[in-house]
């Protein structure tokens, strides 16, 4: 036996089964609770980033599978976690880390999984696994600890819903409303001394956002821009955010079907023109569902940091962050116009203003008329790359605009 065979102990968990809903099999060992889980199995390509993939809200009722074949390296923190506690359903890896090694760890991946109720199966062939999913697509799939006879698994999964038709953004938002405000050092008038003699940032603008699962990292870039940031629940009416007279209206992102999100659709579309407004992931599909297109549900998703999305206005290429199911179909906006652009109904002329490179996929969407833009991806970059950072200094700069009596369209891209 190796010396690194004394010194790393070996920690082998119960048996772990995972079933798709097309019988597919693997077998594997706990890394997480004891339980029994059914959701949608689908894969992360990331080679990092695991923390912000599991309290990702947007992963809500998801089996996730990890590509990267050894996962939980540098054990998981306070600092990085998107949302106040794991969100996925069951979470799946080719070996988890049996000891982190990193000064920021406070806790390893097998703890914080069985902390926090999360079932986790290892041992099994992920690269499998995604290539199935690849092929057939993302599935329903069960994963347990104590079902461990192939039929009766999979009979429960047979039984659960599937994520068409899901309407899962109301389980991750807030139900209070709350207030971010804008960070020291952001951009905007100095500061006013409170009763303590601290420096209070005094507000650039003022942002209402409708949380359908946002995660911490977007509000955190809003309030770099010196917002002072509204959160309100996903249920929030139109009058309810008129009532706070914000400059600008953030649609977060979030899980499920976004044609099941009446009340965000129906919000968004009562303010269209009125207020600038910026939709990242479920917020670019629910845009586009106000601008009168509909969504469907892409075969295997976009889920990792490496999607690369061309940036029609001027050719760039950015290498970005998903995490999407659903798409939002470019040819229901309305008839063509041009090569990237479709005049809706109601609302002028609206373009896709980014695609995805692997596949064509709607990846941002813009109206000339009206001051709002969206992207499918997550330039917040959490995780991920940073090129698409910008995008929130678009937004204010499309706040100052509409604040101005400037007539604007998007932003352009």
């Amino acid at each position: 036996m190796s010396r690194l065979s004394h010194m790393v102990p070996t920690q082998v968990g119960p048996d772990a089964l995972l079933v798709l809903e097309d019988g597919t099999t693997f077998r594997g060992r706990s890394i997480g609770a004891s339980g029994t889980v059914t959701g949608e199995a689908v894969f992360n390509t990331g080679m990092a980033g695991y923390q912000e993939v599991l309290s990702d809200p947007s992963y809500r009722r998801q089996i996730v599978a990890m590509t990267a074949p050894h996962v939980g390296n540098y054990g998981l923190n306070d600092q990085d976690m998107e949302s106040d506690r794991l969100q996925v359903a069951g979470f799946v890896v080719r070996e988890a880390a049996r000891r982190p090694s990193s000064w920021r760890s406070q806790r390893d991946l097998r703890t914080s999984l069985t902390d926090a109720g999360i079932v986790g199966i290892e041992g099994i062939d992920t690269r499998r696994l995604t290539r199935h999913l690849r092929e057939r697509g993302a599935m329903r799939a069960g994963l347990s600890t104590e079902v461990l006879e192939v039929d009766a698994l999979l009979a429960r999964v047979l039984d659960s819903p599937g994520m068409q038709g899901a309407e899962l953004a109301s389980q991750v938002s807030t139900t209070e409303p709350y207030v971010l405000p804008p960070a020291d050092g952001s951009p905007g008038a100095p500061g006013t001394p409170d009763a303590g003699h601290t420096p209070v940032p005094t507000p650039r603008f003022r942002v209402v956002a409708l949380d359908f699962g946002m995660k911490r990292s977007i509000g955190t870039y809003l309030t770099e821009q010196g917002a002072e940031v509204h959160v309100l629940p996903a249920a929030a009416t139109a009058d309810q955010v008129r009532a706070l007279e914000p400059d600008g209206l953030f649609l977060s992102n979030g899980p499920g079907d976004p044609a099941t999100v009446a009340g965000g659709i129906a919000t968004t579309r009562a303010l269209l023109g009125e207020v600038p407004i910026f939709g990242i992931c479920l917020g670019s599909q629910l845009v586009g569902h106000a601008l009168g297109a509909d969504t469907y549900k892409l075969t295997f998703g976009h889920r990792g940091v490496n999607q690369p999305v061309l940036r029609r206005a001027d050719g760039v290429v950015e290498i970005t962050s998903h995490n999407h199911g659903f798409a939002v179909k470019a040819s229901s906006l309305g008839e063509q116009v041009d090569e990237h652009a479709f005049a809706t109904a109601e609302h002028g002329v609206v373009e896709v203003s980014h695609i995805n490179l692997n596949d064509d996929v709607v990846e941002g969407l813009s109206a000339r008329e009206l001051p709002v833009f969206s992207v499918q991806y997550h330039p917040e970059a959490a995780p991920g790359p940073s090129d698409a950072r910008y995008l929130f200094d678009r937004f204010s700069a499309l706040m100052e605009a509409h604040r101005t009596g400037a007539r604007t369209g998007g932003g352009g891209s």
